[in-house]
């Protein structure tokens, strides 16, 4: 999934873009910045920064490392570049690519209108990894989906949003298939909690992590995700969403025996059509540019 930073800013000959928040969806409106009187080798050195913004130094980083560390589609980062990757991310602060917590997306509360729609960005996209920037208004979701082959890392940069996870218990089996519908498959749950920025990087992998997940927005939020590689149809890495049931709400065959306090820890997935709700806004992305 891709989206565009509501928010960001782009600096250029004197003009600065800030974010606004109209109808729950991130907008942008230009606002001009006069220059003050000063002397030519001052002005000469304030054209110089707006035309070239600094790029901050963790976003920069981020990005050298992705082109080192992924490979490709049929590979996953070992683990001491899966670390180098978390500790980068764990540095990040909204500001490192144009946001803040008073932009007035952030800051809207109450009811909202029609189901909130997700809005997302993309910072960068190659065939090995993409970096991706999504925006929830309060109580927006992005539905229960999977990441077929891919190594995901998210890092939450501001609001607070739950996360509901899975991976599957067994691979497909079809000689000793003992679900109760060859519809549903069981999943081990791997995570069922709300998470506030600042927090810690989460990384979900192709068979683990909790790589079947669901997004909830409890405050307007936006997170970075870090995707490898990238979501592809024509390379069989197509998004597929799904509907959870609890364990108790069907029977095994009696293969797996589980007391009631285990039973919360596993739940049955249906695939299904994308829900209404998948669908995003994009818009284009205008914080700091990589290079």
């Amino acid at each position: 999934m891709m989206m565009d930073a509501g928010g960001c800013v782009e600096q250029g000959k004197n003009i600065i873009t800030a974010a606004k928040h109209v109808n729950n969806r991130v907008r942008y409106a230009n606002k001009t910045i006069k220059k003050n009187n000063r002397s030519t080798s001052s002005c000469k050195k304030m054209r110089r920064e707006a035309v070239f913004p600094r790029v901050p130094e963790v976003l920069q980083q981020l990005f050298v490392s992705c082109r080192e560390i992924f490979k490709g589609p049929g590979t996953v980062p070992p683990a001491s570049d899966v670390n180098k990757l978390r500790g980068i991310l764990d540095k990040m602060k909204a500001g490192d690519v144009g946001l803040s917590k008073n932009l007035h997306f952030f800051k809207a509360r109450g009811a909202v209108k029609g189901t909130p729609r997700v809005t997302c960005t993309t910072i960068y996209q190659c065939d090995e990894f993409s970096l991706c920037i999504f925006f929830l208004p309060e109580a927006a979701v992005i539905p229960l989906h999977n990441h077929p082959g891919m190594t995901v890392f998210s890092k939450l940069l501001l609001g607070t949003m739950h996360i509901k996870s899975y991976d599957w218990v067994d691979p497909i089996d079809t000689k000793n298939d003992t679900t109760p519908s060859p519809q549903l498959r069981l999943a081990r749950l791997k995570a069922n909690s709300a998470y506030t920025a600042p927090c810690d990087t989460s990384v979900l992998y192709p068979t683990t992590g909790g790589n079947i997940h669901e997004f909830t927005a409890v405050t307007p939020c936006a997170v970075l995700d870090v995707m490898g590689p990238p979501y592809s149809k024509d390379d069989g890495r197509d998004c597929s969403f799904y509907k959870d049931f609890p364990y108790w709400d069907h029977e095994d065959g009696g293969t797996r025996r589980v007391s009631e306090e285990e039973g919360e820890c596993y739940g049955w997935l249906q695939e299904i059509e994308a829900p209404k709700g998948a669908e995003m806004d994009r818009i284009e992305y205008l914080g700091p540019q990589i290079k």
